[in-house]
Formats: structure tokens, C-alpha cells, sequence
């Protein structure tokens, strides 16, 4: 048996190791891993979701040990090479002889020898040690400094958001990711970045790092300004981890890294070298997919192969601070004669340029900030015929835009991270794989980066595959059938319902999903226990972020009638806060500007008053819209407004797959416009008529009629019905629009179903219904009663009474209003006590 030596534990050896044993069947090798971290080996890529909830166990790769050939030894790094004798001695003195030398040695995160950079609180963003000793010093921190404006620096800026810090980013280049994007990308993602809370500084670089009296990081010189900083880290780039190869004498590049040919191999026909520590071509690739390819390589050829490694693919996809940005192929137009073809579209949020040769015919690169979701089908075209017009591919909306997989050759790669091609994948689905997941994993497409599994999606529902209506990957159910499944054992919490029926620790998708689900079905606070902490930014709060990082307050004023009592209470509230105040279009008054520490004592007031929560925040009702009616209109023939209260008191906080909206009109003149609601009910000389599935937003759709002339009596029970069969078999952000089209028999089995009871299911619908409505309690009464509940509206975890100072505002038509520049932003999910 020979014996394989590969030094280095990262994602590149990983690979390495895990190519030689799918393909040494025999058992020709014996491998011996030396890793200089006490780790197994992890994922770089997801480094960043560390600071989201994700441990180490979950970023672990694959445990190629338990395969057997494979001797990993933790925390044993290489010191020296001896190519004469063809040994390797590690720190612990032992000497390890081999056949086949592989260097997977990485890179090192370099810092600038600006003085002061080593001082206490400074930091790189590189390992997960490096990540746990930033979360130690985030802990007393208020202000950081990242230092460079690459990817990792931003992934960096993120980090410390999360953790309750406020971030500066300082980029010397004239624009973030310059080595990325292009000047007009990074000017829309400087922009949207600012939007998170991120303070960006461009064109300016660091002359010192200078500590406070206690001799750690106080400030941050820049020229002639100072930023204040209690941690600064360091992401300017990184330096190949060569040392080894230097002392064994092999050739290195004149910047770094081991210089090997299309072989991967060194100058010493025995030993090899991939990934950051390898130059290849006069290139040091910084990227998973090339150091991947380079794996392949010198498997294939460790197994007797004659692959080759001529060049990578360096595109890239990644969703930074909310943002999403891709970069493919000449991104920056360096190839002579070639074309640029720019979308800027400001008030979109979106920018796109594709650059094509000189004919426009070839695309040969591209760029995508703030929607990349033309990447899937743009990369895999590069150096390829373009399939039309090169605006219609950035701009889907024209007439002929967009790019279907049918376009694709079956050469092209559509996972360019393992080097998939349209091909592979089409064979595989002929062959058997039935869903995503088997996809991935019978050809390793999608399972790096990721964002090539919505193409794998798209190849399934063209090859004529049903599509699994899992809710995600950890759970295999779709909402509906969680819902039977909570219903029929009474589960009543997320952690049981995986722990038995799911695996892993669940996502942001399944976390909100069966937050709703249990709040549903279960009643209880949605703050309650582990509830709290599966809910998105807005249920988290009880209130919905704005732009700028405050909070609207909406209190509940049923039907639109309100008191002048309450009424003096709202106008007293939104001026001693500072409120902006607004009439809404579903006849509420919407409190805009408060500050997370500021809405219990909002909130304090306005329960005293008599009011309670609006859930304007949430998955729920939101409102029951309604004119005067007959108490007051001449037209009117039915008492409207009573209508309106009586279902907007009786559904009020019903989670439910999406929000809810209703109307009651008074007579046919439909001053409520009941037919654009989810729920829409029209006066008669008979009684109401009921409607459903009406909506606006995107796709604004009529609600159709389900009865005519019902009484009250018959109205309230199809109206339980309705909802809470929508409750329980919709999918998540499903709107009842959506909901009702998508149902097999549409409007007619939901009128068989809910009318007719055609399934049975009648009584069932009506008592859950009436549970819900015993058993509802206004949400924050319940969070100012409980000081646990209380805990958790603070800015910043580490300074509770520290308010936000990113926050600002200005004075329009006599009312406060965000300072800057108005921006059509997606709002930013601000540090909270959970951090």
C-alpha cells in the first residue's frame, strides 16, 4: 500500500482526501492528514453563519475517517520536509514518510504593519478561534472598525452587527468588493450597505491603530479623522500559507505560493499542491471552486489519470449584510473590444451589466447587485452565443427576457463549485434522482455555495419530476401536514416537532413556519418559552421595522370607530415620543419612529387606555375594514361597522400562513372595497354576501363570491370555516389569493369544503375557530406584565440603556421623518438582547 501524505485540514485537503477515496477502489493509498487545527474540518464558505446560530457541529464537513484509509491527526501540523528522504517530521517529532506529498496548506489572513495593528481587540476574521475570540471582545464592545471592504470585511461588518456592535467599514478602493464589481455595482452596494446601519468609508486608508488608557483599541486613525473603535478586525486580504515549501527548497511565486503545473505538481515530481497555497498559471486562486478543481486534478492523477487543471471558474454569489451580489466571468470588461450592457436601475434597488465581445454576440462576464437571481442562468453562458437581445437578459420585464435552462448546452456548468455540468445533472434525473436533495448527492452539485440549486429546481420540474413539498430541508412535511401532525399528538414546541419528526436545528424557514403553526393551534404568547426565539425581526418586537431602524406602533381600533378619549390618548403618545402619525388605509393610526427601548413605554400608555396590539407585525389579521353603514349612510342596509368589529374582535391574533386582511361594506356602492380583501363581506336587502380571496400588493386580484343572502349566524360559521382551513392547509407566505388558485378544484372545492362539507371536516374547523377565540390575550399585556418579556427590547444587548445612535430624523410638514435620503430599503433586523 503507498502512502499518501496531505498536510493541511481545510475544505480544499478535505476534498482531496474525499476524491481519492471515491476513486482508489482498491485501496491503493494510505492517507495521513497533519492538521494544524485541534478542529475537524469545517465550512469556510458558512463561516458567517456562526454568528446566526450555527455551531460548530453544524459547519462540520463529512467524517472521512469512519470510510477507513484515513489516519486524521488533529492539532499536529507539519514543521518540516525532508524531499530526499521523502518524510515529514510534525510538532510533535513524529516522522511520517511517504509515497505522494500533497501541500493544502491555505492561506493566512494578512494584516497591514499599520502601527498598533497587534494591539489588544484587534483581530482577523479567518477560523472559528478567530471567531469566537471577536465574539469575547464584542462583549464590552460598542463601536468596531473592519478594515477592508472585500467580501470577507463585509461578512466581518455583519458579524459584528450581530453580535451588537455598531460597524464601520473602511475600503481604501473607491468603491466595496473592488476586485468583485465594477465602480457602478459598488456604488448601489455602498448604498444599501449604509442602509443596514453599516457606516461605509471609500478611498481612504488606515494610517494607525492607537489604544486608550487601559492599552487596548480605543481609535482608529484615518488621515485626519479618527473612528472611535473598542475592536478592530482586520479582512485585507489574505497571504498563501508557502512557509513549508520555502524551507523544502520548491519554487514559490514571487507573491506567494507554491508554483505547480497543469498537474498540480510541484518541481518534485512527489509532491503536489492545491488550493490557496498553490500558484497555478501565475495565479493564486482565492475561491472553494478552484481549489476543488485543483483537488480533482491530483486525485485523478494520484489514481494513474492524466487530468489537468488549466484555469477556474471565479464567479461568485454570495447575500452580504441582506444584499445580494454575483460576479462572473470578465466582470470588469478587460478583454479588448469588449462591450458593457448596464441596467442602473436606483429606485429598483438593482444593478446589472453584462459584458459582451465586440459583435454583442459572446457574453463574456457580468455583474449583479441587489437581485442576482439572473445569475443561474447568465454564468453557465460565459464565453458562449448569447440566446437574445443582452438587455433583455438583465431586464426580464421587456418582451423576450429572461433565460429558461432550456438554453443551456449540456456542457455548460451550471454548479461551477464541483464543476457540474447541464449534462451530468439531466443524465442523473433520467437515471432516477427524483428531488433535490438525491441531485446533490449523487453529482455534489449545490452543495458548497449553493446558488445553483434553484437551476437544479428548475431541471427536476422540465424533466417532468414532481417537486417534494418539503417545508425545507429539515423537515420533509409540508405546512399542511405539520399542521395534522401538531393537531393529532400535541406537540408544542419546535424542538420536540424536529427532534421527532425533522432533523438538524432547523432554518429560517421552518423556525417562523411552525412558530405560527403552534401559535395557531396551541394559543400560549408568541414570546413564550423557545417560541421567542423562532420569530422573525417583526414578531420578535411586536412591531414593525422601519427603514431607518425604528418601529411603528399600530394599535387595534376595530371597525375604524375610536372614541375622542382614545383618540387624545394616541395624539398625547405620538407627541411626548416624537411620533411621525398616519391615518391608514385600513382605518388605523400608524405611530412611526419609535425606538426598540421606547415601545414599552408606548405601549404601557396606550393598554391603560383600553387599547391593545394591532398586529400589524404579524403572520395575522391585520384589519376589518368598513364604512358607516347603516347608522349613518342614507345607502346603507346593513350595520356595517357592528359587522366589522364583531369579526375583527373575533380573529384578531389568528396566526396564519400570511397576514389577513378584511372589509364590510354596507351596501353594494362598496365604499370599504371588501372586494379587493382577503375576506370581503357585502351588504343585501337579505343578509351579506361573502367573498374571498381577494388581495392587493403585487398581484391585485378580486375576491370571488363564495354565498349570497347569508344570515349573520351562516356568515360567522363559513367565516370560521374559511379561515381556519386556510390556517391549516396553505403553505407558508401563501396568501389566500394564491391559496385558492393553486387548490385542485379552486373556488368550487373551497365552496364544497367550506359550504357543503364535503370532507367532514365542518365541526372540526368550527371548534378549532372557537378555541381560538376563548383563548386569545392581547400580546403586549402579556410582554408588560412579564419582566423576562421586558428583558428583550433593548438597542444593544451589552448597553440595554444605550439607544441606537445610528438613528435620525428631520422635520417634514411638521412631523419627524427619517433623516437622509429616502431610500426604497428592506428593512434592517437590528442587534437584540437574543444576540
Amino acid at each position: 500500500m503507498r502512502q499518501l501524505v496531505v498536510i493541511g485540514n481545510g475544505m480544499v485537503g478535505h476534498r482531496l482526501v474525499e476524491a481519492v477515496r471515491d476513486r482508489d477502489t482498491d485501496g491503493t493509498w494510505h492517507i495521513t492528514v497533519l492538521a494544524e487545527e485541534s478542529r475537524p474540518a469545517y465550512d469556510r464558505v458558512a463561516l458567517s453563519s456562526y454568528f446566526d446560530g450555527a455551531c460548530e457541529e453544524d459547519l462540520r464537513l463529512p467524517d472521512l475517517v469512519r470510510r477507513g484509509g484515513v489516519d486524521l491527526r488533529l492539532g499536529e501540523p507539519a514543521t518540516a520536509i525532508d524531499r530526499a528522504g521523502r518524510t515529514v517530521t510534525t510538532r510533535t517529532g513524529a516522522v511520517v514518510g511517504y509515497d505522494a506529498l500533497v501541500l493544502a496548506t491555505g492561506s493566512s489572513a494578512f494584516v497591514p504593519p499599520v502601527p498598533g495593528h497587534d494591539l489588544p481587540g484587534c483581530h482577523v476574521y479567518r477560523t472559528l478561534d478567530d471567531l469566537d475570540a471577536i465574539t469575547a471582545s464584542a462583549r464590552d464592545a460598542r463601536t468596531g472598525v473592519v478594515i477592508g471592504g472585500g467580501l470577507l470585511g463585509l461578512e466581518a461588518a455583519n458579524a459584528l452587527r450581530l453580535l451588537g456592535v455598531r460597524a464601520h467599514v473602511v475600503e481604501l478602493a473607491p468603491w466595496l468588493m473592488p476586485a468583485q464589481i465594477d465602480e457602478g455595482g459598488g456604488a448601489l452596494l455602498g448604498g444599501l450597505i449604509a442602509e443596514t446601519g453599516v457606516t461605509v468609508h471609500t478611498g481612504v486608508g488606515v494610517e494607525a491603530v492607537e489604544a486608550g488608557a487601559d492599552g487596548r483599541v480605543a481609535r482608529v486613525r484615518l488621515g485626519e479623522r479618527e473612528l472611535a473603535a473598542d475592536i478592530v478586525v482586520f479582512a485585507v486580504g489574505i497571504r498563501p500559507r508557502d512557509e513549508l515549501a520555502r524551507a523544502a527548497g520548491l519554487e514559490v511565486g514571487p507573491r506567494g505560493g507554491v508554483v505547480v503545473d497543469e498537474a498540480c505538481r510541484t518541481l518534485d515530481e512527489a509532491i503536489y499542491a492545491v488550493g490557496e497555497c498553490a500558484q497555478a498559471g501565475g495565479t493564486v486562486y482565492g475561491l472553494i471552486a478552484p481549489g476543488n478543481a485543483m483537488a480533482e486534478v491530483v486525485a485523478d492523477r494520484l489514481l494513474g489519470g492524466t487530468a489537468a487543471f488549466t484555469g477556474a471558474d471565479t464567479s461568485t454569489k454570495l447575500k452580504l449584510l441582506g444584499v445580494d451580489v454575483a460576479s462572473f466571468g470578465d466582470a470588469h470588461g478587460r478583454t479588448p473590444g469588449a462591450l458593457e450592457v448596464v441596467l442602473n436601475d436606483a429606485p429598483g434597488r438593482r444593478y446589472a451589466k453584462l459584458v459582451v465581445s465586440d459583435d454583442a454576440r459572446t457574453l463574456l462576464g457580468g455583474v449583479l447587485v441587489g437581485d442576482a437571481t439572473a445569475y443561474a442562468g447568465l454564468r453557465p453562458l460565459v464565453g458562449r452565443e448569447l440566446p437574445g437581445d443582452p438587455l433583455d437578459l438583465i431586464a426580464p420585464g421587456r418582451e423576450g427576457g429572461g433565460i429558461g435552462v432550456g438554453a443551456l448546452p449540456d456542457d455548460a456548468q451550471v454548479c461551477s463549485c464541483n464543476a457540474v455540468t447541464k449534462g451530468a445533472l439531466v443524465t442523473a434525473i433520467h437515471d432516477g434522482a427524483c428531488d433535490v436533495a438525491v441531485l446533490k448527492g449523487c453529482t455534489g452539485a449545490g452543495t458548497s455555495c449553493g446558488s445553483c440549486v434553484p437551476m437544479l429546481k428548475t431541471l427536476l420540474a422540465e424533466a417532468g419530476v414532481e417537486q417534494s413539498r418539503a417545508l425545507c430541508e429539515h423537515f420533509e412535511q409540508s405546512r399542511a401536514e405539520l399542521v395534522e401532525i401538531v393537531t393529532a399528538t400535541g406537540v408544542a414546541t419546535f424542538s420536540e416537532l424536529i427532534a421527532r419528526y425533522g432533523r438538524g436545528r432547523g432554518c429560517d424557514v421552518c423556525k417562523p413556519a411552525v412558530a405560527s403553526i403552534l401559535a395557531s393551534l396551541n394559543g400560549g404568547h408568541i414570546l413564550d418559552g423557545e417560541q421567542a426565539a423562532l420569530q422573525d425581526t417583526n414578531d420578535h418586537f411586536l412591531a414593525n421595522i422601519q427603514r431607518n431602524g425604528t418601529y411603528s406602533v399600530v394599535p387595534r381600533i376595530p371597525g375604524g370607530e375610536i372614541t375622542p378619549d382614545k383618540l387624545i390618548v394616541i395624539g398625547e403618545v405620538a407627541r411626548d415620543f416624537g411620533l411621525y402619525t398616519k391615518i391608514t388605509g385600513g382605518q388605523r393610526i400608524d405611530l412611526l419612529g419609535a425606538r426598540v427601548e421606547q415601545l414599552p413605554a408606548i405601549w404601557r400608555r396606550l393598554v391603560d387606555a383600553g387599547f391593545e396590539s394591532g398586529h400589524a407585525y404579524g403572520k395575522s389579521l391585520r384589519t376589518v375594514k368598513s364604512c358607516v353603514g347603516s347608522t349613518w349612510c342614507r345607502y346603507g342596509v346593513q350595520d356595517s361597522v357592528g359587522l366589522a368589529i364583531e369579526l375583527e374582535l373575533r380573529y384578531r391574533g389568528l396566526r396564519a400562513p400570511h397576514k389577513i386582511k378584511a372589509g364590510v361594506s354596507g351596501c353594494a356602492r362598496e365604499c370599504a372595497e371588501a372586494r379587493g380583501k382577503d375576506i370581503g363581506v357585502i351588504a343585501t336587502e337579505k343578509g351579506w354576501n361573502l367573498y374571498v380571496g381577494g388581495n392587493g400588493g403585487f398581484r391585485p386580484r378580486h375576491a370571488d363570491l363564495l354565498v349570497s343572502d347569508v344570515d349573520h349566524d351562516t356568515l360567522i360559521r363559513y367565516i370560521d370555516r374559511f379561515l381556519m382551513f386556510y390556517v391549516r392547509t396553505a403553505d407558508r407566505l401563501q396568501r389566500t389569493a394564491a391559496w385558492i388558485e393553486a387548490m385542485d378544484g379552486g373556488l368550487d372545492h373551497l365552496r364544497a369544503v367550506v359550504v357543503d362539507d364535503a370532507l367532514g371536516i365542518a365541526a372540526d374547523l368550527e371548534a378549532a375557530m372557537a378555541r381560538h377565540v376563548t383563548g386569545y390575550a392581547d400580546e403586549w399585556r402579556g410582554v408588560l406584565d412579564d419582566p423576562d418579556k421586558l428583558a428583550r427590547f433593548v438597542s444593544f444587548a451589552n448597553a440595554p440603556d444605550v439607544p441606537d445612535p445610528t438613528i435620525a430624523f428631520e422635520t417634514e410638514r411638521e412631523q419627524p421623518v427619517p433623516a437622509g435620503p429616502v431610500t426604497l430599503g428592506m428593512p434592517v433586523r437590528r442587534p437584540h438582547a437574543e444576540v
